[in-house]
């Protein structure tokens, strides 16, 4: 068996855990059998002394 890892960023308005569960989400549609994701970076965009948008590097592992 082969463990096989993607990089992702997920975005989410609200906060960085959305971020990282936007980009499970989206990487679950199409990869079956995601064994775990490793959070790289976390940024976020600020607006007016604000944080407006948040966002997730990830890497996430799985399998065939």
């Amino acid at each position: 068996m082969f463990i096989k890892v993607m990089e992702l960023v997920g975005e989410s308005p609200d906060n960085w855990r959305d971020a990282v569960e936007s980009a499970v989400r989206q990487a679950s549609r199409s990869v079956p059998n995601i064994t775990g994701v490793e959070v790289t970076n976390l940024t976020a965009n600020v607006e007016n002394g604000r944080l407006t948008e948040f966002k997730a590097n990830v890497k996430i592992a799985y399998t065939d």
